[in-house]
């Protein structure tokens, strides 16, 4: 006899790509969401980190109705107010020039890609060269994307998959040895890898790369889709390391829950897109760019960057305290209010945090990811600790 789960699965129009948590939301404001049932919870996945000002920031909101009184979309034919000013509003804050907009992680990464092999062909004079990434990473679900992605899992049944990619060991200095410049035009990675268990760059490791990349004229590309726009504690993840990307990857956060991407580019990089070369249709339309630019007005007016920092020291030290006090948390890790905790089986301890009413990510089976909103206050972190403290000691006593 079916339950009603596998009727519901089998049932709905929409296809089976994942494998839902029976939590219907409805409504959100702020930290918390609500589900069909009006049960309030908790949420400290932020949408995947795309919710970086909690849910329906009143601020955007007022911005995104001002503009949709007025024009909603059209091409990129011609010139777009808010896409403009949003383009130097990143520029202002990163050590890019110029942006080209898009509509997702996934599409800003194909950009970055594009973007690499034009300058191999353009500038190295190389039309056979190859792109390193490394073991473990997230870059994307579209063809070109998951075959930078360093996880068989993601690849599996897609075969024939895009050439010209080579995945090295991430924080493996040794393995750096294996660049070889004469074959290789650029090289992808997350500062902070999120969907590969909330790793950061091990520093020595990454100024190595870095240093290669110079050396050898090659791309440093930053993909910086969950770490962006003040996840870790800084406006991007790569400040932290005091390196600059020859490209910078963003979507997540920058739109307040507004699908947007983007790529921001070092000049003599970004010359290399001429027109025809690479487009969107609705990437960097009114209402995208309007909620992107109201985004960055707010974080930088109310210096929400400096608070996420804040928050995320004050939660690594109290998930660090409660690792000492259970025996279920292997390790805490991450920057800013981008954090894993590293556990035997980290779906069934989210599970168990639904049913206190608070969300949570797995990262892996053996990483729990927190992504609470960068406005989180102090008081909303310990009722978060209260839930924790109370389901790894419980896993302690079974």
């Amino acid at each position: 006899m079916q339950n009603q789960a596998e009727i519901t699965k089998q049932s709905t129009p929409v296809m089976a790509t994942y494998n839902r948590f029976p939590i219907t939301l409805v409504n959100g404001k702020e930290s918390y969401v609500w589900d069909d049932e009006g049960l309030e919870y908790l949420d400290f996945t932020s949408g995947i980190a795309a919710c970086n000002l909690g849910h329906s920031p009143q601020y955007v909101k007022d911005r995104l109705i001002d503009q949709m009184n007025g024009l909603w979309h059209c091409s990129n034919l011609y010139h777009i107010p808010a896409q403009e000013k949003l383009a130097e509003a990143l520029v202002n804050i990163s050590c890019g020039d110029q942006v080209f907009f898009c509509n997702s992680g996934a599409e800003a990464n194909e950009a970055a890609i594009k973007l690499a092999r034009k300058y191999s062909q353009l500038v190295l004079g190389n039309e056979d060269s190859e792109i390193i990434t490394f073991t473990q990473s997230f870059h994307g679900r579209t063809l070109g994307a998951l075959s930078a992605t360093g996880q068989q899992k993601i690849k599996d049944g897609f075969s024939p998959l895009v050439k010209g990619f080579k995945h090295l060991p991430f924080n493996d200095l040794d393995g750096l040895d294996e660049i070889d410049p004469q074959k290789t035009c650029a090289v992808l990675l997350e500062l902070v890898q999120g969907e590969g268990g909330v790793v950061p760059a091990d520093e020595e490791w990454l100024q190595k790369l870095a240093s290669i990349c110079r050396k050898n004229n090659l791309l440093l590309m930053a993909d910086e889709v969950q770490t962006g726009i003040g996840r870790t504690g800084a406006m991007f993840a790569y400040e932290h390391y005091g390196i600059e990307p020859d490209v910078l990857v963003l979507a997540k956060g920058l739109g307040s829950g507004i699908p947007i991407g983007a790529i921001v580019a070092k000049k003599h990089v970004a010359s290399c897109f001429t027109p025809g070369t690479h487009g969107t249709t609705f990437g960097g339309n009114p209402l995208a760019s309007t909620a992107g630019l109201a985004t960055l007005e707010y974080i930088q007016h109310e210096k929400i960057v400096e608070h996420a920092g804040r928050m995320g020291e004050y939660f690594h030290k109290r998930l660090s305290q409660l690792a000492k006090e259970v025996n279920g948390i292997a390790a805490v890790r991450g920057k800013g209010l981008l954090l894993g905790l590293e556990t035997e089986n980290a779906m069934e301890i989210v599970k168990q945090a639904h049913k206190h009413h608070l969300l949570l990510l797995p990262a892996g089976p053996n990483v729990v990811r927190i992504l609470p909103p960068l406005t989180v206050n102090i008081e909303e972190i310990d009722k978060a600790m209260e839930v924790l403290k109370t389901i790894f000691k419980k896993h302690d006593q079974s």
